[in-house]
């Protein structure tokens, strides 16, 4: 897909994508079972960018700690901004073991990573999760 090889920063990008994932994943579940959230650099390369968000949630009472990512595909087109984004159910896990699973999650992500991921932790906070959608996008 990327004949010269996928870089972080090789082009615009697609600058409301991030912004677009994160509003997705409001709308998919409850921001307040969220926990931490990795935030990927995202790979771009001219008008396209492929990004990966991994979160941890809270689950009923436990220590353990559910695990999703978001995997996102965008393109700026003649026509505005072709999305697409595929939200996959990881698995479970404690919470100290956290950190090895996110690295098995960018591993599997078939190249859709440009570095190591920004930590955001939410901890159940709605406040937390709105202040980080007004953000927008970080630079690539």
């Amino acid at each position: 897909m990327y004949p010269h090889g996928p870089q972080a920063g090789d082009g615009p990008g697609v600058p409301e994508a991030r912004r677009r994932a994160l509003s997705e994943l409001a709308d998919r579940l409850d921001p307040t079972s969220i926990d931490r959230i990795w935030i990927f650099p995202p790979l771009v390369r001219g008008r396209r960018e492929r990004g990966l968000l991994a979160l941890s949630l809270y689950r009923d009472g436990s220590p353990d700690r559910s695990l999703v990512s978001l995997r996102y595909t965008a393109e700026l087109t003649g026509k505005g901004v072709e999305y697409s984004s595929d939200l996959v159910e990881e698995g479970d896990a404690g919470s100290d073991r956290l950190p090895r699973v996110i690295e098995g999650v960018a591993r599997r992500s078939e190249g859709a990573v440009a570095g190591d991921p920004r930590l955001v932790a939410i901890e159940g906070s709605l406040e937390l999760f709105t202040g980080l959608l007004s953000e927008g996008n970080d630079e690539h």
